[in-house]
């Protein structure tokens, strides 16, 4: 049995709807952004799943990883990994281009109007030049996907970056008689982070659209348990047990994985499965949130205050810069809070992925688990 688990009829789906897109996903044109929380299994599927899907549908596909080399800039791995990409196409015999000869009729190799290495250069040839030239010799579409794509906005040459691909996608899909279309994926588990490339105005992919990365569910709760009794481990709690604590984790499979370890390494206690197994993933569940949770008590009274104003709301909050919830946090710190000293925690705590904006004014946190948990502790009777 693979040790993988594949989700190949949600890939096939997500790549129809890029290259193929009816009336309501014609704004996929746009650039598409996915964006999960940190081990959901969000690389796996890209790299396992969407990319072979897309590729099997006839696109060209080009991968870059902002987080595969923290010592380079994001500006160079994308112009790394599409000079690579471009050297390819242009051998007769790479495989890059045996994949794009399953659907159409390639040359011999691709010739360029432009030297490879000036690509993302000063004066050199850009990302729309570029793309342009694929397209019209591959007579297919192309597809970037950069996964961890919030790091881009890190630096100066990272934004730059995003607007040269901006440029390049409205070089490609606007022009007349293009042989195939641009398409631009960004992933990443920054969903504070995330969220902002789409909604704010000075962002080169704003109005792009933004989701939620499809967590891993119920089928992929019975892929382990077979897995495991395949290999003869028992005893195995029951599927609904397994997959209430999954949810409780989070949907996080290495999670899963560890509580699933602990049950099975205090299996001589006698207790059943389906009651062990829920006391390990609350365990677990509230030392995630603890990490987090230590976080804001670090960054002071006023981070605290701002994230319990956020916490306990059921909706996204609004008004966090009011003089109202100024008197709030002043109540709460014990001190004068002025308006002006909120934005700098809020921007604080936007940047430890702690909170998200979900639109302008509206906040929310970004893990909903640590939410839950923060909302629970305060439930508490004093002293407990």
């Amino acid at each position: 049995m693979a040790t993988i688990f594949p989700r190949r009829e949600l890939a096939a789906q997500m790549a129809r709807q890029l290259l193929h897109p009816g009336v309501l996903d014609e704004g996929l044109r746009s650039g598409l952004f996915l964006s999960g929380l940190r081990r959901t299994g969000k690389t796996t599927f890209l790299r396992n799943d969407l990319i072979p899907a897309l590729e099997q549908q006839g696109a060209l596909v080009i991968y870059v990883d902002l987080w595969s080399d923290t010592k380079v800039s994001p500006a160079e791995l994308v112009h790394r990994a599409v000079r690579h990409a471009l050297a390819e196409l242009q051998s007769p015999t790479s495989p890059l281009l045996a994949k794009i000869k399953q659907v159409n009729v390639a040359a011999m190799g691709f010739e360029f109007g432009f030297q490879l290495e000036t690509l993302g250069q000063e004066g050199g040839a850009t990302m729309a030049q570029a793309f342009t030239e694929v397209v019209n010799q591959a007579k297919t579409d192309l597809v970037l996907i950069v996964d961890e794509v919030q790091r881009a906005i890190t630096s100066e040459d990272g934004n730059q970056t995003l607007h040269a691909l901006k440029a390049a996608r409205d070089a490609v899909n606007l022009s007349p008689n293009m042989p195939g279309s641009f398409l631009f994926v960004g992933t990443g588990s920054h969903r504070a982070l995330v969220s902002e490339l789409t909604a704010r105005r000075n962002q080169a992919f704003v109005g792009a659209t933004s989701l939620p990365y499809p967590l891993l569910d119920q089928d992929y709760v019975r892929h382990v348990l077979q897995r495991l009794e395949a290999a003869g481990i028992t005893p195995l709690p029951s599927l609904d047990g397994a997959v209430a604590c999954f949810k409780t984790l989070g949907n996080r499979p290495e999670e899963l994985r560890q509580a699933l370890r602990r049950m099975y390494a205090n299996s001589s206690s006698g207790i059943e499965p389906d009651q062990l197994l829920p006391v390990i993933a609350n365990t677990l569940r509230s030392k995630a949130a603890d990490i987090e949770l230590s976080k804001i008590e670090r960054m002071g009274g006023l981070a605290l205050a701002i994230f319990s104003r956020v916490a306990s709301a059921d909706a996204p909050a609004r008004g966090l810069f009011s003089a109202a919830s100024a008197a709030a946090y002043t109540a709460a710190v014990g001190r004068n809070v002025r308006t002006e000293e909120i934005q700098p925690v809020v921007n604080e705590l936007l940047a430890e992925n702690i909170l998200m904006r979900h639109g302008h004014g509206s906040y929310d946190v970004t893990d909903p688990h640590v939410k839950e948990i923060w909302r629970e502790r305060q439930a508490l009777p004093l002293g407990i």
